[in-house]
């Protein structure tokens, strides 16, 4: 099923919209397949994922969401993504690893791959996870902004996924932690990469906003935006630059309106280039 999983979701890009009856039935699908896989067991056992070979990810909770949410449709497609464009792209950079799995599949596509991940619980597992899959990824552990001085970082402990750089939220709920991480400019975190993942809990705006027009010629990106002020600000920024969006909210075409460019997690990933079309086909 996996094997042919990824070859599916190629050909069938245009249902990837959220709202696509396929889109529903895959989640569905694909929720039950994996808390009944091998991926729900706490060991560091090898186990195959298809066209990626077999990796080790053992189960950890983290609250609210866990490494078997990771595994989810949305995640899956850029995984196929990466996937059919082994041969595009030479050099990546993961910006909010996590525990490292688009890292560790990023480079089983053959990427050289860099991972930032500023919570130091994270990047431990992240370190864990990348050595028990022999992956040539370089981990970080920064957050990336659109400046380099120390920050406060909000770990959210009722899902650490959430957590996030002080003020990319309004309203962190639940039990907080709150301490300094070192972070590093985007613009200096993707010099001489030509494909980026962003996963930035609600800094993504500043994020993108802080790179000039003339340096995303050289760069790709896949990112979630959290919110509708930030898809604003994205598509304001881009706005008659010559760089193209492509949403998945909208069948990963080219986005002609604000409303358009996705605004929550739930309605998929923005695809940033100067590319005239999304390339899915190797």
């Amino acid at each position: 099923m996996i094997d042919t999983l990824f070859v599916a979701l190629t050909e069938t890009r245009g249902l990837h919209a959220p709202s696509t009856g396929f889109s529903r039935t895959m989640k569905d699908l694909l929720k039950r397949y994996f808390r009944a896989s091998e991926f729900t067991g706490t060991e560091a056992r090898a186990v195959p994922f298809g066209p990626f070979g077999k990796i080790v990810f053992p189960y950890r909770s983290m609250g609210a969401i866990d490494t078997v949410d990771l595994f989810g449709f949305d995640e899956l497609i850029l995984f196929s993504f990466y996937l059919v464009n082994r041969a595009r792209y030479r050099r990546a950079v993961d910006i909010g690893a996590n525990l490292g799995l688009h890292s560790i599949i990023l480079s089983r596509c053959g990427f050289e791959v860099a991972s930032y991940e500023p919570d130091p619980v994270h990047y431990e597992f992240l370190k864990v996870n990348l050595a028990a899959n022999g992956a040539k990824v370089t981990p970080i552990q920064v957050a990336v902004s659109d400046h380099d001085n120390p920050t406060e970082f909000v770990r959210v402990k009722g899902n650490t996924t959430g957590s996030h750089l002080a003020g990319s939220k309004s309203n962190p709920y639940g039990e907080l932690d709150r301490f300094m991480v070192r972070t590093a400019r985007m613009v200096d975190a993707v010099r001489g990469y030509d494909l980026a993942k962003i996963d930035a809990e609600g800094h993504e705006a500043t994020i993108i906003c802080s790179m000039a027009l003339t340096e995303w010629k050289h760069l790709d990106a896949v990112a979630e935006i959290g919110s509708r002020e930030n898809a604003e600000r994205v598509y304001q920024h881009f706005a008659g630059s010559g760089v193209n969006l492509f949403a998945q909210k909208i069948g990963w075409c080219r986005v002609a309106d604000v409303n358009d460019v996705p605004a929550h997690h739930s309605e998929g990933s923005l695809f940033i280039s100067a590319k005239a079309n999304m390339p899915w086909a190797g």
